[in-house]
């Protein structure tokens, strides 16, 4: 979870306190994440852990949390 914390905050959230990008903080429905950002996050996600997300994985559902994000990585894997 810490890489991809670190690349949320390193380029959705640059000079965030890390401490307050906690596993359930939402990223979606707040806007921090937005349509474009969520398409970098993937591609991340992809190329990171040799992946594949399908479309309809790229949403709120899947994406919204640190916890969302990393059951999503570990069931891909």
């Amino acid at each position: 979870m810490s890489i991809v914390k670190e690349f949320i905050l390193d380029e959705f959230l640059p000079g965030e306190e890390p401490s307050r990008l906690t596993p359930t903080t939402a990223l979606v429905s707040t806007g921090i994440l937005d349509s474009l950002a969520t398409l970098k996050l993937v591609t991340f996600l992809e190329q990171t852990f040799d992946i594949q997300v399908k479309a309809h994985e790229a949403d709120e559902e899947h994406l919204n949390t640190l916890h969302t994000i990393c059951e999503l990585v570990d069931s891909k894997r």
